[in-house]
């Protein structure tokens, strides 16, 4: 087996374990969804992504809910930052995405 086909076998199956690794669901990540769902119950959509590649620093959230109808953006984040406010004390950073939701009738 020539070096090239080698490397090529190998750079192929790293992307695939690294795919792999990448959509694993952490503990913070669980805990922070569970949070925000019992925070949020007419939530159409609950995003948690560890984005610090895994050691739970950094985080990006996208939250669509019902709750945050009437509120303007900054609003929005407000209730979501008193709702982690346990959790941020202990990340680098956070990212949140809120969108809100007309009601279904």
């Amino acid at each position: 087996m020539s070096f090239k086909s080698l490397y090529s076998k190998l750079w192929r199956n790293s992307y695939h374990v690294f795919r792999s690794v990448s959509q694993i669901t952490t503990k913070p990540e669980t805990r922070i969804s569970d949070i925000l769902r019992r925070e949020f119950p007419k939530a159409t959509e609950i995003v948690v992504n560890d984005i610090s590649g895994g050691c739970g620093a950094m985080f990006e959230i996208h939250l669509k809910a019902e709750e945050f109808n009437g509120l303007n953006t900054v609003k929005q984040h407000m209730k979501v930052n008193d709702v982690l406010k346990n959790e941020i004390k202990d990340m680098h950073g956070i990212r949140i995405y809120t969108q809100p939701v007309v009601p279904s009738k």
